[in-house]
């Protein structure tokens, strides 16, 4: 997020795309030819770009990754992310450097489930982050956050949903996570990391109720100090997912804090898998 709010850009790289309706029908399921740079940019001008690409676009190495004309690459202190991606269903280009500075890093991975298929590691909870665009032409600061995902087997046949939220504190940064787990139960995170990525106690915050999106319907659930959280933008509104940007209390702080919900029984809804692809194209 921009430091006047106006402004967020959420980038993923994927190397089997968990969400590509592609990888679903694929008989081989090789992640390798299932891969994409996902690149959002909220506030005005708006984009959005998943195009999704085989394995002979993709290259990487222990500090370096590429798919297609996007890549990252880690220097031992700072992430540089060159964006080339063309968006969809409008085919608006999206071009520029984008560069990720973390005050710390954290000591490792957590893991969703029971059977530690599923790993999740917020790598630098707290950073700063410059952006630098060219397709729109658009510079600004502001704060980020950086993660990483792995897993054995498809998200939806270990998870039903979820909902996470991160939060800038004066003196690092706060994430919450909850996980149902499809076989019952599941996970609840509460997490507060210092600016050297040192974990801090928390007290589990409350839970609070949360309205549905506006034209999907889909439903928002978060927790906070005192029980209570308002949202103050919604950012993306699908049939599956949400992200929003909420006013809560955290840490004894009041934050603004980046959340997403997702909805993995929705996403597996065949029509829902037949419109994945007019945002998500896969060239021949």
């Amino acid at each position: 997020m921009s430091d006047d709010g106006a402004h967020g850009l959420t980038i993923i790289a994927f190397i089997g795309s968990v969400f590509s309706p592609y990888y679903g029908w694929s008989r081989a399921q090789d992640p390798f030819d299932h891969c994409a740079m996902n690149v959002v940019l909220y506030g005005r001008p708006g984009r959005f770009a998943m195009t999704e690409r085989k394995a002979g676009s993709l290259s990487r190495s222990q500090d370096h990754i590429a798919i297609g004309p996007s890549s990252m690459h880690w220097d031992g202190t700072e992430l540089t992310v060159r964006i080339d991606e063309r968006g969809a269903p409008v085919p608006r280009p999206i071009r520029g450097t984008i560069r990720l500075r973390p005050s710390g890093i954290t000591a490792g991975p957590f893991h969703l489930d029971a059977g530690e298929r599923h790993r999740w590691w917020p790598m630098a909870p707290a950073s700063r982050v410059e952006v630098a665009l060219t397709e729109p032409g658009l510079s600004w600061q502001g704060s980020g956050y950086f993660d990483t995902n792995d897993g054995d087997e498809p998200l939806s046949d270990a998870f039903t949903s979820w909902t996470w939220c991160r939060a800038e504190l004066p003196d690092g940064a706060a994430i919450l996570y909850d996980v149902n787990h499809r076989n019952g139960g599941g996970r609840s995170l509460s997490l507060r990391f210092g600016f050297d990525g040192a974990r801090r106690d928390i007290r589990p915050p409350l839970p609070a109720a949360l309205p549905p999106t506006g034209f999907w319907r889909m439903p928002r659930a978060t927790r906070s100090d005192d029980g209570r959280s308002r949202v103050l933008q919604t950012f993306e509104d699908t049939p599956f997912y949400s992200r929003s940007l909420l006013a809560s209390t955290l840490a004894g702080e009041p934050v603004r804090a980046v959340h997403e919900s997702l909805s993995l029984g929705r996403f597996r809804n065949p029509l829902v898998q037949l419109m994945l692809p007019f945002k998500m194209p896969r060239p021949l």
